[in-house]
This record gives C-alpha cells, sequence and structure tokens, in this order.
C-alpha cells in the first residue's frame, strides 16, 4: 500500500475520534439537579469547564429556590464554536462562546446570568425585554460568584439613562428600589412575567408609584 495512503487511513480515524471526544456530552448531577455538557470546541479549557460547572451547582439551586420552584431539573450547555455572541438561553438550553471566554476567561457569572433566563423561563410576549435582562443582571448583582474578578460592577447613575436601557442600568435600578423601600419588588415582577399576568400598572400596584415616578426619584437620589 503506498505509503501516504496507509498514512491518511491512520491519520483520519485519529481525527474522527479527536472530533467525536470534542462533542461527548457529559452528565453532572448534584443537588438534585442535572447538568449536560457538551463542547464543540476541542480546545475548550477543562479547567474553566470545572468552574463552569461548579458555578452552575452553587447558583442555580438557589434561584430555582428563590424565584421558580417548577423551573427545569436538568440544564444543557453547549460550548459551540459557531456562536458569535456571548451566550444565549432557550428552554432549558444555554449556548456559550468559546471565544468570548477566551478573551474573558474571569467572566464566570455569565453562567449565572443566563441560568436565570432558565429560572425564568418566560414565554411569548410576558413583558418588556429590558425588564427580563435587566432581573437577570440583578441577579447577577445579587448571587454572583466572582463579579469582582470579572470587573463587573452596576454602572453609577447618568442622566441620559433610562430603565429602559436593560442589563446593568436596569438592574441597578432595581436594587435601587430593593434598598429604598420596595424589598421584594423583583420577585413580584418575576412572577408577573412567567405568569403573564405583568402590565405597567404593577408598578403603582406594588409600589404605590408609576414606572416613572419612580425611576424620577431613583435619579434624584441614586445611591444604593
Amino acid at each position: 500500500m503506498n505509503r501516504t495512503i496507509a498514512l491518511l487511513f491512520f491519520i483520519i480515524p485519529l481525527l474522527a475520534i479527536k472530533q467525536l471526544n470534542a462533542q461527548e456530552k457529559e452528565t453532572f448531577k448534584k443537588h438534585g439537579f442535572t447538568l449536560n455538557f457538551t463542547s464543540l470546541d476541542k480546545d475548550f479549557d477543562p479547567a474553566l469547564k470545572a468552574r463552569m460547572v461548579e458555578t452552575f451547582f452553587i447558583i442555580y439551586p438557589k434561584l430555582v429556590k428563590e424565584y421558580n420552584k417548577q423551573a427545569d431539573k436538568e440544564v444543557n450547555f453547549v460550548i459551540d464554536t459557531a456562536y458569535k455572541g456571548v451566550a444565549a438561553t432557550g428552554g432549558g438550553r444555554i449556548v456559550y462562546s468559546p471565544a468570548y471566554f477566551k478573551n474573558n476567561p474571569g467572566d464566570i457569572d455569565v453562567v449565572t446570568h443566563e441560568a436565570m433566563h432558565v429560572v425564568q423561563a418566560y414565554k411569548g410576549r410576558s413583558g418588556p425585554g429590558w425588564l427580563t435582562e435587566g432581573i437577570a443582571d440583578y441577579v447577577r448583582y445579587k448571587f454572583g460568584v466572582d463579579n469582582k474578578g470579572a470587573g463587573w460592577t452596576l454602572p453609577e447613575y447618568k442622566t441620559n439613562q433610562s430603565y429602559t436601557n436593560s442589563y446593568r442600568i436596569t438592574a441597578r435600578f432595581l436594587a435601587w428600589l430593593e434598598s429604598n423601600g420596595h424589598k421584594g419588588i423583583v420577585k413580584k415582577l418575576d412572577n408577573s412575567m412567567r405568569s403573564h399576568t405583568y402590565t405597567k400598572d404593577i408598578w403603582q400596584k406594588e409600589t404605590g408609584k408609576t414606572l416613572d415616578d419612580l425611576w424620577k426619584a431613583y435619579s434624584e437620589n441614586p445611591t444604593i
């Protein structure tokens, strides 16, 4: 047999095995929850994978207990080289970008934010997207295991901001509400989104003020 052909017969199966191993699903179980971890990146850092798994089992049971006891007991993590964002959640499946983690290896609380999306389990037209993301970042602020290590903080208030800016800006507003006479408001908002009962009137009902009035009060004294 031609030496080159023989070598190909040897190499191709090895490449196939390597690719198969990169896509192999690993299953972890703890505290009554299951995490399936699939990496489509053969070079994904095993230490980072271990930290992601550890973070999931630290924060996910807390989030389920705090916000939605009916949340999925089984969650899937997928490290996808084709995904170009940071992370995306649909149902009980979270897709992560290995490129993002390569550039931001300390940002482990992406797991916390995305895990909250699994717990939220909002269906279509449940409420405003800015509130969905604001709640998830508020939860990261409250439950994150290493926000400091990632250099992640809530931004200081600025006059050009709005509660509809989403993510950390909305999260800081929610944190202000929680610490300024409206403790438990995030849980009530979260539940209304999941139960499809959210309307803008909920702010007046739960706080005695409209959303715009609350933002005005926040803007005048934004200390948290």
